[in-house]
C-alpha cells in the first residue's frame, strides 16, 4: 500500500492527537470514540509501514516517522482547508494570525497587543486560544497555531526537547511580585523583606507538570499555609482582595489586579525573575504572524 492511499480523515485525526496529547482528550475534541480514533491511527502506520506515535502511560508521544507526517499533514491539511473556503466563496485566510497564550499573559499582554494590531492594520483577524505550556507547545507543533506567548521560570529551559527546536524570543523579563490586600501590614510603599513571608497565608493553584504551587513565594524556609486554591488569576486576584491571603503576581499583571491588592516587590532571598517568551517553529512567518509578533515585543516592552 503507497503513502498516497492515506486518508485525509486519518490525517486529521492524527493531528489532533498530536496537538491533544491522548487518543483520549482527541476523541473528546472531535466527537469520535477512543476505538475510531485508534482505528485511525492504526489505518495511518499501516500506510506509512512504521509506528508514528508511541503510547506511553501519560500519553503519546510522536516518533521520528510521526513527526515527518505530522509535517506534511498540517501543509495537505491547510491547503484542503483553503481549497474548503474558497469553493464556498468566502475570503482566504491570508490575513489570519492564530495565537496561543499562557493564562497570566490574557490579562494585559495580549488584549493590548490585538487591540494595538487592530488599530494599525484592521484587515488582519487574530483568533486566539489560551493554554497550558505543554498544550502550546503541542499546537505550535500541530500546525495549528502560529505563534504561542509562554511563561518561562528559571533555568529558563526550552519548552520541550523534540526536534526541530523551537524558535524562542525573550518579550520581556522582570522579576516576580506579590499581591497582598490593602490593609495588610505589608501593603506599605517599600519593598518587603522574605523573612516577613513566615506564616503568611497563600492562594495558590497547581502548576502544569510540576510539583509545586503557583502563588507561593518560592523558596520559603517553611511548610506554606494553603487558605485557597485557584487556577484562574482573576479568582486569586479577588481572594486577595478581600483579605483572604497572599498571592505571587507575574509583573506583567501588575496593570490588572482590581480594587483592594496592592502589588509590592520582595527583597532578600535569590532574585526571582520571570520571562515572556515568544515561541513558534523555525522557518519565514506569514506576514500577518510577523505583523502580530511585532506588536507583542512592542507591546511588551511598553
Amino acid at each position: 500500500m503507497d503513502f498516497g492511499d492515506v486518508s485525509l480523515v486519518a490525517l486529521r485525526v492524527f493531528r489532533e492527537v498530536a496537538e491533544r496529547g491522548t487518543l483520549t482528550a482527541a476523541a473528546a475534541a472531535l466527537g469520535y470514540t477512543q476505538s475510531a480514533v485508534s482505528r485511525q491511527i492504526a489505518s495511518l502506520e499501516r500506510v506509512a509501514r512504521t509506528p508514528v506515535l508511541e503510547r506511553r502511560p501519560d500519553g503519546v508521544r510522536l516518533t521520528a516517522a510521526g513527526t515527518i507526517v505530522l509535517r506534511h499533514a498540517v501543509a495537505v491539511l491547510d491547503e484542503i482547508d483553503a481549497a474548503g473556503r474558497e469553493l464556498a466563496g468566502l475570503p482566504a485566510d491570508a490575513g489570519t494570525v492564530r495565537l496561543g497564550w499562557y493564562p497570566s499573559a490574557g490579562a494585559v499582554l495580549v488584549p493590548r497587543a490585538v487591540a494595538e494590531l487592530r488599530r494599525t492594520h484592521a484587515g488582519v483577524t487574530v483568533v486566539t486560544r489560551e493554554g497550558t505550556t505543554p498544550v502550546l507547545v503541542r499546537a505550535l507543533r500541530a500546525g495549528t497555531i502560529d505563534l504561542a506567548v509562554l511563561g518561562s521560570v528559571p533555568p529558563f529551559r526550552p519548552p520541550d526537547a523534540e526536534t526541530p527546536a523551537l524558535r524562542l524570543e525573550t518579550l520581556a523579563e522582570r522579576s516576580l511580585c506579590l499581591a497582598v490586600p490593602a490593609g495588610h501590614p505589608l501593603a506599605g510603599a517599600g519593598p518587603v523583606d522574605v523573612a516577613d513571608l513566615r506564616g503568611q497565608r497563600w492562594i495558590a493553584g497547581p502548576q502544569a507538570g510540576a510539583d509545586t504551587l503557583m502563588g507561593v513565594w518560592p523558596g520559603l524556609d517553611e511548610r506554606p499555609e494553603i487558605a485557597h486554591t485557584a487556577r484562574d488569576w482573576l479568582a486569586k486576584l479577588s481572594l486577595v482582595a478581600a483579605g483572604c491571603g497572599l498571592t505571587t503576581l507575574p509583573a506583567s499583571l501588575a496593570d490588572a489586579v482590581p480594587p483592594g491588592v496592592r502589588v509590592v516587590t520582595v527583597r532578600g532571598g535569590p532574585a526571582e525573575r520571570r520571562r515572556v517568551v515568544l515561541a513558534r517553529l523555525p522557518g519565514p512567518l506569514t506576514e500577518p504572524a510577523a505583523l502580530l509578533a511585532d506588536v507583542l515585543r512592542r507591546t511588551a516592552a511598553g
